[in-house]
């Protein structure tokens, strides 16, 4: 059998490549094109689908959320961009605001439920007494002005200085604030209807004179524990106390932080647990 010069060689291995890749991009073209890998796991890079959970978003629907200071200090100020490329200053007032701005660390501690001015530009600030240094997450609650639903946008915004992010407490049935003892009741379930009541006492007697707080006896909102997904729930209709009903629907297995503020005694009160949907 005759041997091949060191060209000869080189041509035929140079020629079996090319037959090879012609064979693969054959068999591409009848399986399809290769799928992207998949994008960085941060919610604002997320595209907008129907059932996302809310607050996962910097912009939906056309409106964006756009923060105006570059750290998170004594004040933050930031404004609601519409679809026309303008700052929203039209809004319909849901629970006595035009606007709910929540504020909370991304370790969950930290939670505070402002109210924000907006001058006619449509600028909002507010005052935020920070828990320390960190990674905050901001979240707007808002209706604008002409929209049926409202809308839950979120942006993250950096507090300087030395963090020590503070691990979440394992679930209780109980909470204490300022004097006062929340017992938790009811379990949550993913993607289902999940009836809670939260009842409030206070020196071992139960407190029936709760007082309306924007319009409600209690706002509970819960922020599942990792990407903070969002939800507000309002009380349903019955007396002032020692019970408050809310009917929540989280959309997943894993542990959430819930905050429920609520009025007596002329001061809001927040009492925070951490529950576990399975």
């Amino acid at each position: 059998m005759p041997t091949l010069s060191a060209p000869a060689r080189l041509g035929a291995y140079a020629a079996g490549l090319a037959g090879l890749f012609a064979v693969a991009f054959g068999a591409g073209h009848l399986a399809g094109p290769v799928a992207p890998p998949p994008a960085p796991a941060h919610a604002d890079m997320r595209p907008h689908a129907a059932g996302l959970p809310a607050g996962l978003q910097i912009a939906e629907d056309g409106y964006s959320l756009v923060p105006l200071v570059p750290e998170l200090r004594d004040e933050f100020r930031f404004r609601v961009d519409g679809p026309d490329g303008r700052p929203v200053t039209a809004y319909t007032t849901a629970h006595g605001k035009e606007l709910h701005l929540i504020v909370v660390r991304r370790d969950l501690t930290g939670f505070r439920h402002l109210h924000p001015v907006r001058d006619a530009s449509g600028v909002w600030s507010a005052p935020v007494p920070l828990a320390g240094a960190g990674p905050y997450r901001a979240f707007a609650d808002f209706v604008p002005a002409g929209r049926a639903e409202g809308l839950t946008l979120g942006a993250d915004v950096d507090a300087p200085g030395d963090y020590r992010p503070v691990p979440l407490p394992a679930p209780a049935r109980t909470a204490n604030v300022d004097g006062y003892t929340v017992t938790l009741a009811g379990d949550l379930h993913p993607g289902a209807a999940s009836p809670l009541a939260l009842r409030i006492e206070r020196g071992g007697a139960p407190v029936t004179d709760l007082e309306p707080y924007l319009g409600a006896y209690g706002h509970l909102v819960a922020l599942r524990q990792g990407d903070l997904a969002y939800l507000h729930v309002h009380p349903e209709a019955g007396a002032a106390g020692p019970e408050v009903g809310f009917t929540a629907e989280v959309p997943s297995t894993g542990r959430y932080r819930l905050y429920l503020d609520f009025q007596h005694g002329g001061t809001v009160h927040t009492a925070e647990f951490t529950a576990e949907a399975r």
